[in-house]
């Protein structure tokens, strides 16, 4: 089985420059910021990290395919980098300090594209995560100064801490009574929002998360990051990996009680 070490070597030095671009532009009373056609906001920082990373990557691995929020797909083949220049757009244009880039390899296989190496980098935070299929995830400022994460054991709703990003969609999709429901038996109920808790949740800080509607870009390196840390990542119909356009994350003992609660209801 490949290691994917040397891609993953790869993926910091992106996320490493990305950083420096984003941070560059956090808080600066010029960016601009534009409306997208699905009405959400993209700013020139967006822009300049993505078109940073695949700069880098036409270089590094010009055979790879990459498909971004902001730019789409390009290229073909059996490897295929997904990223999200800036995962929490709408805190970083109003300063608010939990936002990341988001690069995920992914690899053709049995039931399409999985990811293989996922990197979250959270400049303002101070904090990156990241993982290799078969490696484990870790936390840390690099490679050389990191330290594995592992999920919780937590094996009961009562004494689960339980984090999403926001209510909307849940409604319309016909889950929220369920999510009200999952929210009255947990422990502990946070909107921390975007890929944080999907990190706290391979960290163990934090027991399940879910959320209604997303992209793969939103998912890929997150989905890598739980099951590598132990954890479980599908879809809310149960689907392994990120490809059901929302997601479900946990420490696996919650999982199938999880996703009985976010079920759609007449």
């Amino acid at each position: 089985m490949p290691d994917y070490l040397d891609d993953l070597r790869l993926a910091h030095v992106l996320a490493d420059a990305a950083d420096a671009a984003t941070t560059a532009r956090f808080k600066a009373l010029d960016l601009k910021v534009e409306t997208k056609p699905d009405m959400t906001p993209v700013s020139e920082a967006d822009k300049a990290a993505e078109e940073l990373i695949r700069g880098q990557l036409q270089r590094a691995r010009p055979r790879d395919a990459v498909l971004g929020e902001e730019y789409g797909i390009e290229g073909t083949g059996p490897r295929r980098w997904v990223i999200d220049p800036i995962d929490g757009t709408k805190n970083y244009v109003r300063g608010v300090p939990v936002w990341a880039t988001l690069i995920s390899l992914m690899e053709a296989g049995e039931g399409g594209y999985q990811p293989v190496v996922g990197v979250v980098s959270a400049p303002a935070l101070g904090r990156r995560w990241w993982a290799a299929k078969g490696h484990g995830a870790f936390t840390g400022r690099n490679l050389t100064s990191a330290n594995r994460i592992h999920v919780s054991r937590v094996g009961k709703l009562a004494d689960a801490s339980f984090a999403y990003s926001s209510l909307s969609g849940w409604e319309e999709r016909s889950r929220l009574d369920g999510f009200l429901d999952l929210s009255r038996q947990v422990w502990r109920t946070r909107a921390y929002g975007d890929f944080w808790p999907y990190m706290m949740v391979a960290e163990g800080s934090v027991d399940i998360c879910a959320e209604p509607e997303l992209s793969l870009w939103d998912m890929a390196a997150n989905a890598i990051i739980v099951t590598e840390a132990g954890g479980t990542f599908t879809g809310l119909d149960g689907r392994p990996g990120p490809h059901s356009g929302d997601a479900a994350a946990s420490n696996g003992l919650l999982h199938d009680e999880l996703l009985e609660y976010l079920r759609p209801r007449p």
